[in-house]
């Protein structure tokens, strides 16, 4: 599955500025690592968001949300958010705030 490499540019564009900014593609994704921790990710059309186990629950409760599961499990602490739902840059700020939230207080690997 290819990633949508216009939300890739502009979640890359945001992230830039941010010390330690990198890159990987997994599974036909595209992630940003942040300091070695993955941060977000461009899957399909759609936003890959960490946002951390405490905070999945009231991402799930924003519009255009779903958990993630890619192997049929899932994936705790991560939330799927429709492509849609980012379109405009605040909002795609907003997501990036949020995972910028719970990575932050990871120790770097």
């Amino acid at each position: 599955m290819a990633y949508d490499e216009g939300l890739a540019h502009r979640l890359g564009d945001a992230l830039t500025p941010l010390p330690g900014i990198g890159t990987r593609k997994m599974f036909g994704s595209l992630v940003f690592l942040w300091n070695g921790n993955m941060l977000a990710g461009v899957l399909g059309p759609d936003l890959l968001a960490r946002v951390g186990p405490e905070a999945q629950s009231d991402a799930l409760a924003q519009p255009g949300t779903r958990v993630f599961d890619f192997t049929g499990r899932p994936m705790r602490g991560w939330v799927v958010v429709d492509g849609a739902a980012v379109s405009e840059d605040e909002a795609l700020a907003d997501w990036i705030a949020r995972c910028r939230e719970f990575v932050e207080a990871l120790p770097p690997k």
